[in-house]
C-alpha cells in the first residue's frame, strides 16, 4: 500500500489491513478472504454483519477487530453520503454568513475560520486556524496560506466573531486581513471577503470596499 497505493489492493488485502494478524491457521489475508466469501463477496453484506456475528463466525476476530472492521465500514457509508451532497457555493457576503452563523455567534471568545473555495465559489474546505480570548485572536499567515496551496484553492474566505456584538472591524482586523491577501495574491489565491460575524448581524469587508 505505501509503494503503490490504496486503489491496487484487493478487499481481502484491504480488510487484512485493518484486522492486522490472522489466527493459528489462516494469515490475515486468507481469513479476511474468508470474511468475504461468507458475505458473497460483497462489502453491502459485510456492513450487516454485526459485532458478534464477526466474533462468533470467525476465529481471530475478536471485539477490537470487530469493532475495527464495523467502524471503517461505517466511514466509507458517511463518505459515500457526503459525496452526494452538493457543496456549499459562496456567492455573497450574506451566504458565508449563513455559513459561518452556526459555528460563530455564539462563541464567547473569539475564533477565526478560513473557507477555501475552487473557482466556481464552491467550498472546498472550512477550518478553524486560530482560538483567542474576548478581545481577540492570533492567526499565523503561513499557516492558512499553506492549507490554501494543499487544499488546491483559488478563493479564500475569512470569518471570525466579535463576542462583544460591535461588528466594526479592529485596526487589528484589517490589518490582518491586509497580510493575508498580499501573502495569498503571490500564489494566485483570491481573499474574497472577510465577515465578522456577530449575533443575528455581521459586517463585510468587500462590501464596506475595505478589502
Amino acid at each position: 500500500m505505501m509503494m503503490k497505493g490504496a486503489q491496487v489492493l484487493s478487499n481481502a488485502e484491504l480488510l487484512a489491513i485493518l484486522i492486522g494478524s490472522g489466527n493459528r491457521k489462516e494469515s490475515a489475508v486468507q481469513l479476511s478472504q474468508r470474511i468475504l466469501i461468507t458475505a458473497d463477496n460483497s462489502l453491502s453484506a459485510l456492513g450487516k454483519f454485526t459485532i458478534k456475528d464477526l466474533m462468533r463466525n470467525f476465529v481471530g476476530i475478536g471485539e477490537a477487530k470487530a469493532l475495527c472492521i464495523k467502524a471503517a465500514l461505517e466511514l466509507g457509508n458517511r463518505r459515500m453520503k457526503e459525496a452526494q451532497l452538493p457543496r456549499e457555493k459562496i456567492t455573497s457576503s450574506r451566504d458565508l454568513y449563513i455559513l459561518m452563523s452556526p459555528i460563530l455567534r455564539d462563541l464567547p471568545y473569539e475564533e477565526l475560520w478560513i473557507i477555501l473555495t475552487n473557482r466556481a465559489g464552491k467550498v472546498l474546505r472550512k477550518l478553524k486556524v486560530s482560538q483567542g480570548g474576548i478581545g481577540g485572536t492570533y492567526a499565523d499567515v503561513q499557516l492558512i496560506i499553506k492549507e490554501a496551496i494543499l487544499s488546491l484553492a483559488s478563493g479564500l474566505f475569512l470569518s471570525h466573531n466579535h463576542p462583544s456584538g460591535n461588528k466594526t472591524p479592529s485596526f487589528q482586523d484589517k490589518q490582518l486581513t491586509q497580510k493575508i491577501k498580499e501573502a495569498s495574491k503571490m500564489f494566485d489565491i483570491r481573499l474574497l471577503d472577510h465577515v465578522i460575524v456577530c449575533d443575528g448581524d455581521y459586517y463585510s469587508f468587500a462590501d464596506n470596499a475595505i478589502l
